[in-house]
């Protein structure tokens, strides 16, 4: 098959661009404004990129966080780990702050993909504290009150009730995850009262509908199967708990939530 003229050939393709350069007028109209697109695009990119790195950095403070306050079920005194991860949310919302002078001026939108996963983790994780603390949910309100660089600037929100609702559906894997260890440590209360609350978060969720964020409608389905295993493990302490010793108690636990369903994990 014949090829085009000038196809295949990248020595003489690079020749004709540096002639089209060449004979180029850099007095024109169209090539100053296009240089200064290029400017503009550039330096949105540079922003990007910076909005990723911080933002990666939230996600590994906030995820730390978390796994740090799994522990608040196997101590004897919770409140030191509830201080230690006061003092690390501190320092993701310093993190927080560089992305609110990052977008200072701008259209907070064009960037938001660039910074929404770290938001979402660190709703997650400060709610995560506040459930633990007070038992109830955290209100968006209350989640960027805490944010320091909105004191003394003038900045919009940078949780969104988008960013929000993802952080609070991630949430309920966190909260199964607690069920299943304060099962291990013979405490049969706090499955319950999880219980409770899963489903309160499901209501929640439900009055959305098809009406949220297409993520919040991929995410229930994590959080139906987080709610179904809490309710099941519920289910069998409720009518076996009392035959079954402490210790063992976890055991049936994981087992009954490793039946319950085989696509654990799709969101």
């Amino acid at each position: 098959m014949n090829r085009r003229e000038g196809e295949g050939c990248p020595r003489r393709n690079a020749d004709a661009v540096q002639d089209r350069d060449a004979s180029a007028d850099p007095s024109s109209p169209v090539i100053a404004a296009f240089k200064v697109f290029q400017q503009e695009l550039d330096t949105k990119h540079d922003k990007y990129e910076r909005l990723v790195k911080i933002s990666r950095d939230v996600t590994i403070e906030s995820k730390r966080t978390i796994f740090l306050l799994h522990r608040v079920t196997s101590v004897p005194n919770a409140e030191d780990i509830l201080n230690e991860a006061d003092v690390k949310l501190d320092a993701v919302r310093q993190k927080i702050g560089q992305i609110a002078e990052e977008l200072r001026g701008e259209d907070i939108f064009q960037f938001h993909r660039a910074f929404t996963a770290g938001i979402q983790e660190y709703v997650e994780a400060v709610s995560f504290l506040h459930y633990i603390r007070h038992r109830n949910l955290i209100s968006l309100e209350e989640i960027n009150a805490s944010l320091v660089f909105m004191r003394t600037e003038k900045v919009e929100p940078k949780v969104t009730p988008s960013d929000y609702l993802l952080g609070v559906a991630d949430l309920t894997g966190e909260l199964m995850r607690m069920c299943i260890s304060s099962v291990g440590n013979g405490d049969i209360d706090t499955p319950f009262q999880l219980s409770q609350f899963l489903r309160q978060i499901h209501d929640g969720f439900s009055y959305i509908g098809n009406t949220g964020p297409y993520e919040v409608s991929k995410k229930l389905h994590t959080l139906r199967q987080s709610l179904g295993k809490v309710e099941d493990a519920c289910y069998a302490l409720r009518v076996r708990g009392s035959e079954i010793p402490k210790h063992m108690l976890a055991d049936v636990f994981s087992s009954r939530t490793t039946l319950l369903d085989p696509e654990e994990g799709v969101v």
